[in-house]
């Protein structure tokens, strides 16, 4: 779901809740070591999203933000703000020259940039969080 987050809206605030989650509380915020990532630049982006990039030969920027189960992207286009809401059961990582996101039928491909690179670790966090949510949801295969 990509909400259009430029202005404060009470029931965007209510939708991102319900779908992954109130945010991290400050503990868990510094026992994480930090739940946001840097700015990293978009590459490319699925056709149904083409919308939210700039027209021109601007570059595109987006970063990440964790919570408990998903992870909200916001993409910045000129002055606007648009937040793609992914839950971690929707989410698709791929690690091909940069680092690729798929959920919902929509992609986000990041450039492999030193700002990209600067967020290694922000990458293995994510994976990690994911890793333990989808442990949590497991079916029983002895059935």
């Amino acid at each position: 779901m990509i909400l259009n987050t430029t202005h404060y809206n009470a029931e965007h605030k209510h939708i991102i809740s319900d779908l992954i989650g109130r945010p991290f509380s400050l503990v868990q915020k510094l026992r994480m070591k930090g739940i946001g990532s840097k700015r990293m630049i978009i590459d490319e982006v699925s056709p149904n999203m083409k919308s939210l990039m700039n027209k021109v030969s601007d570059i595109n920027y987006a970063n990440i933000e964790l919570r408990p189960k998903g992870i909200l992207i916001r993409i910045n286009k000129g002055l606007k703000n648009f937040t793609w809401v992914i839950p971690y059961y929707q989410l698709v990582l791929y690690k091909t020259n940069g680092s690729s996101i798929h959920a919902q039928g929509r992609f986000v491909h990041f450039r492999n940039s030193k700002t990209f690179k600067e967020n290694k670790k922000f990458f293995d966090k994510l994976l990690d969080l994911k890793v333990r949510y989808d442990l949590t949801y497991t079916m029983p295969t002895d059935i």
